[in-house]
């Protein structure tokens, strides 16, 4: 009965967790929204050119295009998930080198 009832436990507990990597991308969506104020602001501000501001957009759009491909099974892996957070943070330093870089302003 104690087999039954541990094996039952362990069952649920692996739903959940693929039931909460299935949804595990509010920290990834905080990001994406982050940093696309920061291209808005960078574009308003006079630091990002209309070239360099569509190149930074487009690496958010293939960010969000491999979100979407993560999520389109219904788990977002451990690794899918550190995979997108490794493409962020690179786009945020593609970001941070774009709106500190020596063009000059307009």
């Amino acid at each position: 009965m104690k087999r039954i009832i541990a094996s039952a436990a362990l069952i649920i507990a692996g739903i959940c967790t693929h039931q909460t990597f299935a949804q595990a991308t509010p920290q990834i969506k905080a990001h994406q929204v982050n940093q696309k104020a920061r291209i808005r602001e960078g574009v308003k501000s006079g630091e990002l050119n209309k070239n360099e501001a569509e190149r930074l957009r487009m690496e958010q759009a293939r960010i969000q295009a491999e979100k979407k491909a993560s999520k389109a099974d219904g788990v977002v892996t451990p690794s899918e998930h550190h995979e997108i957070r490794k493409d962020q943070k690179k786009a945020s330093k593609d970001i941070y080198n774009q709106k500190h870089d020596a063009q000059v302003k307009p």
